[in-house]
């Protein structure tokens, strides 16, 4: 495990996700030598019969989208989505894989 600074790069709500197919909270985040993105959201297709989700699936995942979104404003004290670029951010990593970030509150 090791630890990496860096920044919110970009930060939009909308179509995003397993090919673009599901709606939620996308963000690229990066820093000196790395980048990477987070998503946080659920389906926005229309569910089939045969879907492995429901539609409290669907809803939680959206629940779960907004606030992650309500808490990274808070930490940030950003009032707009678009507004949480350029916010410092530590990110815990396991080789290459993203396993959290939070706001670096402590500088702002």
């Amino acid at each position: 495990m090791r630890e990496e600074l860096g920044s919110i790069k970009r930060a939009t709500f909308g179509f995003g996700g397993y090919q673009d197919a599901e709606i939620g909270l996308s963000l690229t985040l990066g820093g000196t030598s790395w980048g990477v993105g987070d998503f946080k959201g659920a389906w926005a297709i229309d569910r089939s019969e045969h879907a492995r989700w429901s539609e409290q699936d669907r809803r939680e995942g959206w629940a779960e989208a907004v606030h992650l979104l309500r808490d990274t404003l808070k930490a940030a004290k950003k009032q707009h989505v678009a507004d949480l670029a350029g916010t410092p951010i530590i990110a815990t990593f396991d080789g290459n894989r993203l396993v959290s970030w939070r706001v670096l509150n402590e500088v702002l």
